[in-house]
Order: C-alpha cells, then sequence, then structure tokens
C-alpha cells in the first residue's frame, strides 16, 4: 500500500519506530532494515537468535546474478515478526564494513519495495538510519539514496526537545533538495514526532518547516521491549504505542493517496516492474523462505 522511508539526524529511535508501524498494520508488512551503519533488530528484539547468515547483506551477491536470484534471496531472507507471517523483517547489516557492497544494490531494492507495495498490497518500512553528509548533501555510500528517493513518504524522526529539533534542523534542506531533484518530490517530507520532550507538535513543525505527518507517544516500556532490553508488555497489542502506531499508519497512507490525487506522481520506475521481482510476491504468498 505505502513505502515509508524512516530517517534521523541521530538515534532517535528510528528503529523501534519502524518495529511499532510495521506490527501495528492491518495488512501485510515488511520492514526492511537498511541503516548502512549496521541493524539492530536482530541483537535486540531477537536477541541474537538470528545468525549473521540471514539478512540485508546476502541480497548484494544475488543481485549480481540477477533479477531472479534477488528474488528469491530476498523471499528466503525475511524473518517473521508474528506466528501468521503476515508481518515480517529484513534485518539488517551485521557490520558498518558491509554497506559499500550494497551501492549497487539499492536500487534493486527500492524495486521491490515498490512491487511488494503497488502490485502485493504491503506497507513497507524502511529502516534508513542516520542520515549522513558531504559537503551539504546527502552522502551517496552511507545513505541507502534509492530507497529514499522511491518512497512514497520520507519521515524524518525526531524527539519533542530542543537538542533533537537543532541536530535535524542540519537536515531538512538536504533531504529537500534529494527529493525535489532524484525523489517524488519534496512534498514527500514529513515528520514522525516521538513525544518524548516539551515541544508540542506545531512549534516542531514551525521549528524544521515540515508538517507533521504522524505522532508516536513515548512508552518506555514497550519501547523497551521492541528494542530488546525489556520484557514483553502483557498486552503488546493494547499498548499505547501500537494503538498509536496502527492510527500513524493510517493517517501516513491517507497522506500518501492525497499525494497521488493532487499532483502528477513522478515515476520512480518508468518501466514496468521485471516478472522475476513479481516472484517476491509469489514466494511470500506461499511463506516461502519465511523464518522465525
Amino acid at each position: 500500500m505505502t513505502v515509508i522511508a524512516l530517517v534521523s539526524a541521530k538515534s532517535c529511535g528510528v528503529t523501534t519506530s519502524a518495529l511499532a508501524l510495521t506490527m501495528s498494520s492491518a495488512r501485510p508488512s515488511l520492514l526492511a532494515e537498511c541503516d548502512p551503519a549496521g541493524g539492530t533488530v536482530r541483537a535486540g528484539l531477537f536477541k541474537a537468535q538470528i545468525t549473521a547468515g540471514t539478512g540485508l547483506y546476502h541480497l548484494a551477491a544475488a543481485e549480481r546474478a540477477g533479477e531472479d536470484a534477488l528474488a528469491q534471496a530476498f523471499a528466503s531472507h525475511l524473518v517473521r515478526l508474528d506466528e501468521s507471517g503476515q508481518r515480517q523483517v529484513l534485518p539488517g547489516l551485521t557490520d558498518p564494513a558491509q554497506a559499500p557492497a550494497l551501492t549497487r544494490t539499492w536500487p534493486a531494492l527500492a524495486q521491490v519495495m515498490r512491487v511488494l507495495s503497488d502490485e502485493g498490497g504491503y506497507d513497507v518500512v524502511v529502516d534508513a538510519g542516520r542520515l549522513a553528509l558531504e559537503a551539504g548533501s546527502i552522502h551517496l555510500s552511507l545513505t541507502p539514496a534509492p530507497l529514499l528517493h522511491g518512497a512514497d513518504l520520507v519521515l524524518l524522526v525526531v524527539r519533542a526537545t530542543d537538542q533533537s529539533l537543532a541536530l535535524a534542523r542540519h537536515m531538512t534542506e538536504p533531504l529537500h533538495t534529494e527529493l525535489t531533484e532524484r525523489g517524488t518530490g519534496a512534498d514527500a517530507l514529513g515528520i514522525l514526532l516521538i513525544e518524548d520532550g516539551p515541544r508540542r507538535a506545531h512549534e516542531v513543525s514551525e521549528a524544521l518547516r515540515l508538517p507533521v505527518m504522524a505522532a508516536l507517544p513515548w512508552e518506555p516500556d514497550t519501547a523497551a521491549y521492541l528494542a530488546g532490553t525489556g520484557r514483553a508488555p502483557r498486552s503488546l497489542k493494547k499498548s499505547a504505542l501500537l494503538r498509536s502506531a496502527r492510527t500513524a499508519l493510517d493517517h501516513l497512507q491517507a497522506a500518501a493517496s492525497r499525494r497521488t490525487l493532487h499532483q502528477q506522481y513522478p515515476p520512480a520506475f518508468p518501466t514496468p516492474a521485471a516478472p522475476q521481482l513479481a516472484g517476491v510476491l509469489q514466494r511470500l504468498g506461499h511463506g516461502g523462505g519465511a523464518r522465525g
């Protein structure tokens, strides 16, 4: 249904927010942990039960072998977030030194995300991690820029504190420029506010000159569980964080739909998706390769 990319200026709960959105979706959903600095879901929520043999890094070699190999590898490297397999995660890198190997893989992965959303009805959440800049622009090898280019929405995750706003302020213009020149348009950019601090949504919006598209409450117990540092809440689905995430996802879906209706959508991929990539949907539909 939508492809939403989350980024931050510094650690602001991007992965926790991405997990909350993915786990709260009423539709099939996927979290792609694509932070070049390394993933945390493997060691956090899954408490190191997933080995380095599963995850994002292995898709680089598959992409070099061709689109069909990438489709097969993508489906086989997903891990279930629930018993039904309707919510899944692609675990991230185990070592930041692996990131350069993915530079030529990001565009193909962006196309896979598009297929899952447009043809498979998935909510796709991309954890793009902390943004890296070079000479005032997005660093192309330390940021999965093609995933931002192809996203329906790109959300800068910030906390409601002066410190978080000060750090995020330096990221808004580079993101605006990047999405204008190479993405789906500057209006794809917005804020996901973590309500941990004294600043109100309108103050955050005014400070960063961006709309607050969604907000999530600061709920330490559930956040600690998702980060792998705390116990599971008695009723995870009824927690304030996941309930708010469901509402947030509905708002984001509506925002993405309005963008499609109110402006001509610049196609991220002018040619139809390769038939081999559609094989991802077939494999997921049969539960192929999903681990848990």
